[in-house]
């Protein structure tokens, strides 16, 4: 599971391309902090920050994630705090592709950054 840090996005179109709940859950074993919706059709995380420079320090370096990966999330951001939210929209789900940014997101983080 470690390696989906260094996997990259690719485009994702089909149906069969969706995770299962039991393959989101199973992928997100080992990913810190991460939650799917009761839906399954997102993950989510929340991130809290001493300030809002380390808030927008961390934004735009998720902005840079997505524009690398070419996927990008829904976020909501405040002074201290942000919430990330990824599904592949293109068909209305999670893939592979979430999980990779999910990732990569959470390789960002350090000690200033809490769940």
């Amino acid at each position: 599971m470690h390696t989906l840090a260094t996997r990259r996005c690719r485009p994702r179109t089909k149906e069969s391309d969706l995770l299962s709940m039991a393959a989101i859950n199973e992928m997100l074993y080992e990913l810190d902090g991460w939650m799917p919706n009761d839906e399954g059709s997102r993950i989510q995380r929340s991130f809290h920050f001493k300030d809002f420079y380390q808030t927008m320090a961390f934004i735009n370096a998720v902005a840079w994630v997505a524009q690398q990966q070419d996927h990008h999330p829904d976020m909501q951001v405040s002074y201290n705090h942000c919430q990330i939210h990824y599904t592949t929209h293109s068909i209305g789900g999670v893939t592979e592709n979430d999980l990779i940014c999910a990732a990569k997101i959470n390789s960002l983080l350090d000690s200033n950054a809490t769940a």
